[in-house]
């Protein structure tokens, strides 16, 4: 039975541009069949495609050294290519019934063999004098690892690649030095089957054992979990009782002529509508999108529909639900508008359709020209770029209008009391109440909430590691949920003590501001994690970290927003403000 082997890329954790293996010079095949590949695979520069080496099910090699092809020589500018890749160490990605290469590089404290995903282009030599030199892998023991499931029946259970470097066909020459003086270069292989007790659905586990990690993600996560429970709990209790007794002596002397103070003396401006409405509602509306969005994904992703095995999928269900979500985007943005009496509904509509997508969209297409300029495979074909543009304008558009026209179709949402006309002027802000000290304050405790899972997640983005502790960031997200909305809630409360009725943009902001620390921690792995050199690397990093904290920002914002929102209007009307 015939097994393939698929060449996929090259990507490196010092770059973010991974590369098309068969433009590299190595051993490939000339006239490959690319396998059918997904949205997520091409977004990500997957491009798998048919290799030159043969696999036969449990048929071993029999010899250690078999020719998959040869080369004559290598021009000087392959050389200073390979060069280059391997100085900036690019692994090689294959695949074997989807399951990725990967090369041994240690075992765990529990005796455990570690590997990483993919191997070795080459390595790098200091000579005396501090002078590099460069060999080249160019044969690789490929081992693959099965069980029997039924008679004459097999799951493949690992794939393991043991790469090496030799003159000659022999594979017992010195190693494969690159220099203008290199000579003739001839790719080997040998192939060995070995049965494996792994089941099938444990099969991903060797992929997911790395040194010290698994304890020190617990160990995190509970240590996170302990504090922002405490930390939200604190916040509820105090909150809870403040405010009740507030309305509890508001209430024993309403029949009595009292001298209001606090809160209560701006229940005449609190429901003002902001500055800027349309822009707050278009920014409430994206917010809902991406709420909608994540709690989907995560969903689908704690039931099992986007393991590792099921590659790019996780970056597809991303893409499509965003999509489908702007029916939710429009809803949101025009009920928030509507609530504003705005008077140019189409207008906001369409910037809702169109403002946060194109932004994304944006960045995307800057950095893509970029890609294409360095060959990479991570460019977006322009097949892709116009599905993606089909998907943005033919269903996500439309959808938007759809949730507008119903969020239109019903009445206003009613606020308790009226608002005068001449607002009310604001007293002095303490230092700590004014808008930029409070908000930088108020970001504080959702980022403390997830930044220890940030790390595993950029990891993975980066690093090139999988990530599959879903059901751990399905927890981390709804605390995220509570501490943004308790966090929001507070500080709007001690705004409105003190006299300042300007809560709209300030409820958004508090829990987004999260968002700006978020940038912070990527220029600190950046600096601590990273060994990135160059310009477009730098910028590709940047550029798609911009995009993680746009997405970032307008979800804690409209988390807090709409916590303040019916947190202003309960307290409101329970004291019957008219």
């Amino acid at each position: 039975m015939e097994v393939t082997l698929y060449v996929n890329k090259v990507t490196s954790v010092r770059s973010p541009i991974p590369y098309r293996y068969n433009d590299l010079p190595v051993c490939k095949n000339q006239n490959p069949e690319q396998k059918s590949e997904n949205l997520g695979e091409v977004i990500t520069g997957n491009r798998i495609e048919t290799s030159l080496y043969p696999l036969k099910m449990k048929v071993n090699s029999d010899k250690t050294c078999m020719t998959a092809c040869e080369k004559i020589t290598l021009t000087q500018e392959e050389i200073d290519t390979l060069i280059a890749l391997i100085e900036e160490e690019y692994l090689v990605q294959w695949q074997v019934d989807t399951l990725p290469a990967a090369h041994e590089i240690g075992q765990t404290s529990n005796s455990e063999t570690v590997y990483e995903i993919g191997f070795p282009l080459g390595y790098v030599v200091v000579e005396k004098g501090e002078e590099k030199v460069y060999y080249l892998y160019n044969h690789v023991d490929i081992i693959i690892h099965y069980n029997v499931f039924k008679e004459d029946q097999y799951h493949i259970v690992f794939f393991e690649v043991s790469p090496n470097s030799h003159i000659g066909e022999k594979c017992n020459g010195k190693p494969y030095l690159l220099s203008s003086k290199s000579g003739q270069l001839y790719w080997t292989y040998s192939v060995k089957w070995q049965e494996s007790p792994t089941l099938w659905a444990d099969r991903w586990q060797a992929y997911l054992v790395s040194t010290n990690d698994g304890q020190i993600h617990w160990f995190s996560i509970v240590n996170s979990l302990m504090i922002v429970l405490f930390l939200s709990g604190l916040i509820a209790m105090i909150l809870a009782r403040t405010v009740r007794r507030d309305l509890m002596k508001f209430m024993e002397e309403e029949d009595k002529e009292i001298e209001e103070y606090g809160w209560k003396l701006v229940r005449s401006d609190v429901f003002r509508p902001p500055n800027y409405k349309t822009f707050f509602s278009v920014l409430v509306g994206s917010g809902v999108q991406v709420f909608c969005m994540a709690v989907t994904t995560m969903v689908f992703a704690v039931l099992g529909f986007l393991s590792p095995s099921n590659s790019g999928s996780l970056t597809t269900a991303v893409l499509v639900l965003f999509v489908w979500m702007g029916v939710a985007a429009g809803y949101s943005s025009s009920r928030i508008y509507l609530m504003f009496n705005g008077q140019h509904r189409t207008r906001n509509t369409l910037i809702t359709a169109f403002f946060f997508p194109g932004l994304l969209f944006g960045i995307a297409f800057f950095l893509n020209f970029f890609l294409w300029y360095k060959g990479s495979s991570g460019a977006f074909p322009w097949t892709t770029i116009l599905g993606i543009i089909a998907l943005w304008f033919c269903i996500s558009v439309p959808l938007c209008f759809l949730g507008s026209r119903f969020a239109y179709r019903k009445e206003p949402p009613k606020h308790p009391g009226q608002v005068t006309i001449i607002p009310r002027q604001i007293p002095e802000q303490r230092w700590y109440m004014k808008p930029l000290v409070s908000v930088l304050m108020g970001g504080i405790l959702p980022f403390g909430a997830v930044f220890i899972e940030l790390f595993f997640i950029m990891s993975s983005i980066w690093l090139h590691k999988y990530y599959f502790l879903f059901g751990f960031l399905f927890l981390v997200f709804l605390i995220l949920v509570i501490t943004c909305a308790e966090i929001s809630v507070v500080m709007c409360y001690f705004q409105l003590c003190s006299e300042d009725w300007r809560w709209w943009w300030r409820s958004y902001l508090t829990s987004a501001a999260s968002a700006f620390y978020m940038f912070l921690y990527a220029i600190f792995y950046y600096i601590t994690r990273l060994e990135v050199d160059g310009f477009i690397p730098s910028l590709i990093y940047f550029g798609y970290s911009l995009i993680l904290v746009s997405f970032f920002f307008v979800l804690t914002g409209t988390i807090g927003f709409y916590s303040c929102y019916y947190f202003v209007k309960r307290i409101y009307q329970a004291i019957r403000g008219d």
